[in-house]
């Protein structure tokens, strides 16, 4: 095993922050998938930009303790924090497929179905009861998957992908039912941000359905009238189910306020993004006039929420104890 004295300041201070500074690639890689969205393209590029570095810096950092540090590597991927790896590669793929970057898109894919089995797996072996809201990424990583499936799936005429895309689907509400049950509830009033993930994961989950919707458009003959039918009804009831986390979780903020910056932040801002981005495709593909406003109104919400959490970041790094483990 290496020793940490044998790494740069610098690499040792990012190891200490991952896998769980993979949030900060996820929440802006969804702002950039909402700015684009909202008609917003070169806020919508910086914002790709901004989070394909973060990401390529967190895949070497994946790689370099897989090979140097299998130990610590396995201690991490047992986390639920592990699954960000999942999460964000998903995320930023749906922003080169809707860029019209398939075969990245499709490499990001693949990339992402290979880690998903067995991070998940280790997460699922080392679950515990009252555990912070990191939880639910089984369900954000699960549903990342479905989302970027029916993406690639609509852009390319994979019928056999949109499918897959659909078991995930249902399986992401699965998982995300089963991490109620391990989830600590006192979290909502005393956690440091990753508690959003509980609502962000409904948020992904209404989008993974409307993404499934959105292909049937492409190929009619896709799903039958039950199946789109079911579609839209389960679409509906997650989308206002995220919305109502939303208001429920920042009445929690107003009544017991946490500033002080903290990594899970980040897991703040990405469920704010999502829910927002949510909105706004739910509204394309139901055709739900009045979501598009709200989604917008949420999108400019979680920018400004991802731009104090930079600076928090930024004052945080410069610190004293910026080395030190939290």
């Amino acid at each position: 095993m290496p020793d940490a004295s044998d790494r740069s300041p610098l690499t040792v201070r990012w190891a200490r922050r991952a896998p769980a500074a993979g949030s900060a690639v996820m929440a802006t890689a969804i702002l950039s998938v909402g700015l684009y969205l909202a008609g917003r393209e070169t806020l919508s590029r910086i914002a790709l930009a901004l989070a394909s570095a973060a990401w390529l810096a967190l895949a070497a950092d994946f790689a370099l303790l897989l090979v140097r540090d299998r130990q610590r590597w396995a201690r991490d991927a047992g986390t639920p924090a592990g699954l960000t790896a999942v999460a964000a590669t998903t995320v930023l793929g749906v922003r080169f497929s809707a860029l019209g970057w398939q075969t990245v898109a499709q490499a990001l894919l693949a990339l992402a179905a290979v880690l998903w089995p067995v991070l998940l797996a280790a997460v699922v072996r080392h679950w515990r009861r009252r555990s912070t809201g990191a939880v639910f990424l089984v369900c954000v990583a699960t549903q990342g998957l479905s989302v970027l499936g029916s993406a690639v799936a609509s852009a390319e005429g994979w019928d056999w992908l949109a499918h897959a895309a659909m078991v995930l689907f249902w399986l992401g509400l699965a998982l995300y039912v089963i991490a109620c049950t391990r989830f600590d509830a006192r979290e909502v009033t005393r956690g440091a941000g990753d508690h959003w993930i509980a609502g962000g994961a409904l948020g992904i989950s209404a989008l993974a359905g409307s993404a499934l919707v959105a292909a049937h458009g492409v190929n009619p003959y896709l799903w039958n009238d039950d199946d789109q039918g079911a579609l839209r009804a389960t679409t509906t009831v997650l989308v206002t189910l995220a919305l109502a986390g939303f208001c429920v979780l920042l009445v929690a903020e107003a009544v017991r306020p946490r500033p002080r910056y903290a990594l899970e932040r980040w897991g703040t801002v990405f469920p704010m993004g999502m829910t927002a981005v949510a909105a706004l495709s739910v509204s394309a593909a139901l055709g739900v006039s009045w979501l598009k406003g709200l989604g917008e109104v949420l999108l400019w919400i979680s920018v400004a929420a991802w731009v104090v959490v930079a600076a928090g970041a930024v004052r945080d790094a410069r610190g004293p104890d910026a080395g030190a483990a939290r």
